[in-house]
């Protein structure tokens, strides 16, 4: 599909909202897990903004497509993409902060690249990239600390889930090669709506909804994580590909993360070590590094 021609300052303003969107969503999920337990959390999350996608495709007189073949990989992009991703965060900020979750979580570029080296070796790798790898991975280290790294404080396994979380966005970006030839909300929605089917029987069997009674405030950021933090993102992640590319679409992962950890720090009164600011420096200095050497990485959404 060739890219239309764009107008360079609304693009970046859309990039700009984009990074707020998915900054924000660490806040929300801090707020909405007080009363609402992960799994319901983010069935609820999954199947609000698939089901709003799935409208949009409707509205633009498009269908979901058909065949087993489509629908196996529609499934295993939600595991990789929402599914599991979305459960880990919403579990491990329970106990961290929302600054350092969406720190942790900026490592999904790195994990791209160990696989892309490891075991797809899909694209060129340069030295520069090697450099950010060993940048990033430094700048994980001081976030989590030697004392958590000796099995020492409670946050060690939220610390572990958000990484894990992050290698399963490093696998959709690299599964997501398969869905070329799609109309981009097509495998946005289909993947939201697999999640949300994965996710609602767990909730139901094990998180019993109907006993829950979540507080307003938590039922506002359910809305606003699906409606906005996921449904609108996700659209304006998908234009903003075809408009910018995927390299310039990446350059949200470098605003995003200080965005939410800004907006923790004014909403709910979060702050962050010496320490853990210079391991921020290295993970973006790692990323920028990989990303301008040219190699092309598709950046994943929380």
């Amino acid at each position: 599909m060739t890219p239309p021609k764009i107008h360079l300052p609304h693009e970046l303003a859309l990039l700009l909202a984009l990074a707020t969107l998915w900054g924000a969503s660490y806040t929300l999920i801090r707020v909405a897990v007080e009363t609402i337990p992960p799994l319901t959390l983010m069935a609820a999350r999954t199947a609000i903004a698939g089901t709003l996608l799935l409208a949009v495709l409707r509205a633009r007189g498009l269908r979901m497509p058909v065949g087993k073949a489509i629908w196996r990989r529609l499934v295993l992009q939600a595991c990789l993409n929402s599914a599991i991703p979305f459960t880990l965060i919403a579990w491990a900020e329970q106990s961290i902060d929302a600054g350092m979750a969406s720190i942790l979580n900026s490592t999904t570029p790195i994990f791209t690249f160990l696989i892309t080296v490891l075991v797809t070796r899909h694209e060129r790798v340069k030295a520069g990239g090697m450099l950010g790898v060993i940048a990033g991975l430094a700048g994980t280290c001081l976030i989590i600390g030697l004392p958590a790294l000796s099995g020492l404080g409670d946050d060690l396994w939220a610390q572990l889930a958000m990484l894990a979380a992050a290698v399963c966005y490093a696998g959709a970006a690299i599964c997501g090669r398969h869905f070329r030839g799609l109309d981009p909300l097509v495998p946005a929605a289909g993947s939201l709506l697999c999640a949300a089917v994965l996710l609602t029987p767990l909730s139901l069997a094990i998180d019993r909804p109907w006993m829950l009674t979540p507080s307003p405030a938590s039922l506002l950021s359910l809305a606003g994580l699906s409606v906005f933090s996921t449904a609108l993102a996700f659209a304006l992640y998908f234009r903003l590909i075809r408009t910018l590319g995927s390299l310039g679409t990446t350059a949200q992962g470098y605003l995003r993360v200080p965005i939410a950890i800004a907006i923790g720090i004014a909403f709910l009164g979060e702050s962050l070590t010496a320490t853990a600011l210079a391991g921020l420096a290295c993970i973006l200095a790692g990323v920028a590094a990989m990303t301008l050497t040219g190699r092309r990485v598709a950046k994943a959404g929380v």
